[in-house]
Formats: C-alpha cells, sequence, structure tokens
C-alpha cells in the first residue's frame, strides 16, 4: 500500500456496492405454485372414484352364481360390490375368501363354528370402509352411507348369507341392496 492510499471508509464501500447492484439487474425468480394444482388434481379423482363406482351392477352368471330372479324395479346405486358364489366371497373384484359348498370354515370366523364375523372379509371391508369415509371427509356433499350391493347365487345358505350381513354391520355397512334379475318379458 502506498504511503498516500488510505482505506476506504465504510460510505464508500456501501456506495460501491449499491453502484455494483445497480448496474446488475435482478433475475426473477421464475416458479410454478402447484398446490392449486393438487386441489384439482384431488376433485378429478374423487369425481373418477364416484363416476367409475355409479354404473349398473355387471352379473356374469355361471354354474357356481345364479342370480335369483325379481319384479322390483329400484334403481342401482353407487356402492360396494360383494358377490357370494357357492366357492367364493369376492368384494369388488378381489376374491375376501374361499367358500366351501357355499359354507364359511370355521377357521375363518372369529369364535370358530358358532361365530357370525367372518375375518378376512371384516377386514377387507375396514380398508374398504376407511377409504370411503377419507373421501367422504374431503367431499362433504358424498357422505359416508355404508352402501352395500349383495350379488349372492340363490343356494346361497341362510346361515353364510347371515354371517356376510353380520361382518359388514360390524364393518358399518348397514345399507344393503340385493341384485337381482328381471323376469323375462318385463
Amino acid at each position: 500500500m502506498a504511503d498516500d492510499e488510505q482505506p476506504a471508509s465504510m460510505n464508500e464501500v456501501k456506495r460501491a456496492i449499491r453502484r455494483k447492484m445497480a448496474k446488475h439487474e435482478e433475475e426473477e425468480e421464475m416458479g410454478l405454485n402447484i398446490y392449486p394444482m393438487m386441489d384439482m388434481m384431488t376433485i378429478l379423482l374423487v369425481f373418477l372414484i364416484q363416476s367409475f363406482a355409479s354404473g349398473a351392477a355387471e352379473v356374469v352368471q355361471s354354474e357356481e352364481l345364479q342370480v335369483p330372479t325379481s319384479t322390483a324395479t329400484v334403481d342401482a346405486v353407487a356402492s360396494i360390490g360383494i358377490i357370494l358364489s357357492s366357492g367364493e366371497i369376492v368384494v369388488e373384484g378381489k376374491q375376501a375368501l374361499t367358500l366351501r359348498n357355499g359354507k364359511v370354515d370355521p377357521s375363518q370366523k372369529q369364535g370358530g363354528g358358532n361365530g357370525w364375523l367372518i375375518t378376512p372379509l371384516f377386514n377387507v371391508l375396514k380398508q374398504h370402509r376407511d377409504r370411503l369415509k377419507l373421501i367422504a371427509a374431503r367431499n362433504p356433499q358424498r357422505p359416508f352411507k355404508g352402501e352395500v350391493r349383495i350379488i349372492a347365487d340363490k343356494r346361497t345358505p341362510f346361515r353364510t348369507l347371515g354371517e356376510v350381513i353380520y361382518s359388514l354391520g360390524q364393518a358399518e355397512f348397514g345399507a344393503l341392496r340385493f341384485i337381482v334379475l328381471k323376469p323375462v318379458g318385463d
């Protein structure tokens, strides 16, 4: 450092910084706010789930599943679908448990042979209940009503049907609708 040079004062340093900053244009940050997009996707998801669930009941009859006929004219509603055939119980297209000649194995029931609660069915129903309650919490216009469509083989033993209904009730599904076929000619 030369003898005639003095260190810069604080004001001179600040002035030099301000001049440098004024010469450089501030870079504007570009960003995407994803929160409105997440809200939109949630609404679309609820809409799609409800629209898929509101279709008519699709039943394919077979040797193991023969649906009874009725003259009832009540329309189908969006609800959980349960199929009781002579060989299995299916919830929303997925097998919940197998049956032997339309009867539940006592090892699958709480309390054994005299029990009414079908444990594997109850566990599957709880998962569906929790999912539907979560959807209902996000969409107050569609509250959880516990609605179920039961498609049962006309040869299903009454005891099995009772056990299924009891398991449904324990999982908070109390609005039951039985799906039947219209007789030919109606």
